[in-house]
């Protein structure tokens, strides 16, 4: 990578990592899959239970075989042969998981969260319910303001999500968010997280390197 663009980006998530701080969240910064990885092992406790919201990084960053060897209890709701009900089932139980792991659909450099999901079971648990939720998030995710995020979102994101699941919506035809009224969309639940009550409950990881949508 170009020395000027690594500048840019390092300052970029200096500036994001002190604006989660403020905001009572934690900022970490890791180079790769490997350091990620090995700060995961530090946060979360062997024995504990763990949840995971519905994310093609944890997929792509090898989080959900890490969990699945390690020590922990984990709630999968990837395994195979796991029918719809208990799916949901894991969902309630993600309430009150130890550790909850998810992505973000973008970060801002002020240290917002902003997310867009389909039946609320990835942003719920974020919100409330586990005593830490750890999000693992790509520099690509990083915007500037919450314009530019729901802007990314909506016309990036969201499309290539409903794409990903087959679902039946303008988006996946025309490649961009018509705000439509479809039963089979994803963009049912509009959350913006700007802080937390207990500190450094919400930990945002920032991997540099470009992951998930």
């Amino acid at each position: 990578m170009d020395n000027d663009i690594t500048w840019y980006i390092d300052k970029q998530i200096e500036k994001t990592i002190n604006a989660l701080e403020k905001r009572n969240m934690k900022g970490i910064f890791v180079k790769d899959e490997q350091e990620l990885l090995e700060v995961l092992k530090s946060l979360i406790q062997e024995n504990s239970i763990v949840g995971v919201g519905d994310s093609v990084t944890l997929l792509e960053t090898g989080v959900l075989d890490f969990l699945r060897k390690g020590n922990y209890v984990f709630l999968d709701k990837y395994r195979e042969g796991i029918t719809s009900e208990e799916k949901k089932q894991i969902y309630i139980q993600n309430f009150t998981a130890d550790t909850f792991l998810c992505s973000t659909n973008a970060l801002t450099e002020d240290g917002e969260l902003y997310n867009i999901d389909g039946n609320g079971s990835r942003v719920a648990p974020m919100i409330y319910g586990p005593k830490q939720v750890i999000i693992v998030a790509g520099i690509n995710k990083l915007v500037r303001n919450l314009e530019e995020a729901e802007r990314r979102v909506r016309n990036y994101a969201a499309p290539l999500d409903a794409k990903r699941l087959n679902k039946d919506t303008p988006c996946t035809k025309l490649g961009h968010c018509v705000n439509c009224k479809s039963t089979n969309r994803i963009c049912n639940d509009f959350v913006t997280i700007t802080g937390q009550f207990v500190k450094n409950r919400i930990k945002v990881i920032i991997v540099a390197k470009t992951l998930g949508y």
